[in-house]
């Protein structure tokens, strides 16, 4: 059995190693061949070009490296071909692995997309050509089934794998300690996400560390823990800072390397820019206030091309408004602060650790495991009867 695999990112080589593992399981003489990063590279997945030429081009957003882009896939496409692969696999990275499937198709090779793009909440014209290209979906969130399936696109729910590795009913405690609180700090601890990109701390971090401030005007013992995504995003946040000396001058605010999922487990709320953030905050069963800004250009065209009532994914999961969401203009310090307040009150905050423990299980499905499966009883079964039959 030869698997041709494409991932295009750290998230994706996650994923793809979790399911070649799932997959050799099932099939112990199987072949992976493609693209993808160490991991997946360590469970056995022959690479053929490194993943960064996806990753740091960045897809259709850079139009100098399109050449570039065109011709990686054409030396893919060749590859599987010649190859002969039973299925090929893309996971995430839509623009590119989206194309490569159509034409991998036409060519008569199966294909998988692995993680659904959000057609489902804007350009909803993209499942026609989703439609085409895809022989199986594999989606993480069970609203997204819902979606193809009322498309008639074949598709299966696999679960989400954060909600696999991140257990139920995380204690504070030991994150604290970790973090260097000390076990008796008694005041709020609240962790500030303003984003992984340049772009989005620029448009929030100043405003979460301006609500930081309002906040600690009615809690002066609070903390705020801050995690950098990289060296150039603390360099970003630290910048920032420096028009908080208030903020500053007591080490109320803890810029840290990394460790987001830390600070969110020793919060007692968190304030976050609108993402996959907001769905491991559920997880790990913390309140919190999303928001969502961007360039005022880009909102506007954005904004009527939305379909979906919801943009943080608890509330898309529960389909209902679980947590607050400041859009644009509504992203102010004061309703930043206000909000967090409310949602970290006591009896507010239990209600909503039950509500996130239930979606939890609702996407708690073993992904890899019920993904290698999907692929088999869909695809792979019915490669080996086709050569049964031959």
């Amino acid at each position: 059995m030869r698997v041709a695999i494409v991932a295009g990112e750290a998230s994706g080589d996650l994923l793809g190693a979790g399911l070649i593992h799932a997959l050799r399981a099932q099939y112990p003489d199987a072949e992976f061949g493609g693209m993808g990063g160490p991991l997946m590279q360590g469970a056995g997945c022959e690479s053929l070009f490194p993943m960064e030429h996806l990753s740091i081009m960045g897809l259709v957003e850079v139009l100098d490296s399109l050449p570039q882009l065109f011709e990686l896939r054409a030396r893919l496409l060749a590859y599987f071909v010649g190859w002969k692969a039973d299925v090929f696999i893309g996971i995430d990275a839509p623009d590119f692995n989206l194309r490569l499937a159509s034409k991998l198709k036409m060519a008569g090779i199966p294909t998988v997309h692995y993680v659904s793009p959000s057609v489902w909440a804007w350009r909803q014209g993209r499942i026609h050509g989703i439609k085409r290209s895809v022989d199986l979906m594999l989606t993480l969130l069970p609203f997204e089934a819902d979606f193809y399936e009322h498309w008639r696109v074949p598709v299966a729910f696999v679960g989400h794998p954060l909600a696999d590795e991140i257990p139920l009913g995380l204690d504070k405690a030991p994150a604290r300690g970790h973090l260097g609180l000390a076990k008796d700090h008694s005041a709020p601890v609240y962790a500030i996400l303003p984003g992984s990109r340049g772009s989005e701390v620029s448009r929030l971090g100043k405003l979460f560390f301006q609500a930081a401030r309002l906040l600690k005007q009615q809690q002066p013992g609070a903390v705020f823990l801050v995690p950098a995504s990289s060296e150039l995003r603390e360099a970003q946040l630290n910048h920032l800072l420096t028009d908080c000396p208030d903020l500053t001058a007591d080490n109320s605010v803890r810029v840290l390397q990394g460790q987001a999922r830390m600070a969110m487990q020793a919060a007692d709320g968190v304030i976050l820019a609108s993402g996959t953030a907001s769905l491991e905050a559920m997880l790990v069963g913390r309140p919190m206030v999303v928001a969502y800004r961007l360039a005022r250009p880009t909102y506007w065209i954005m904004k009527r091309l939305m379909k979906s009532k919801y943009i943080a994914l608890p509330n898309l999961l529960a389909d209902e408004a679980l947590v607050p969401e400041l859009i644009q203009d509504d992203v102010t310090p004061e309703r930043i602060a206000e909000a967090l307040l409310k949602e970290t009150e006591p009896a507010r905050a239990a209600a909503l650790t039950q509500r996130f423990a239930g979606l939890h299980e609702l996407i708690h499905r073993n992904a890899s495991e019920r993904a290698a499966k999907a692929i088999r009883a869909q695809i792979l079964d019915k490669v080996r009867d086709e050569r049964a039959d031959g």
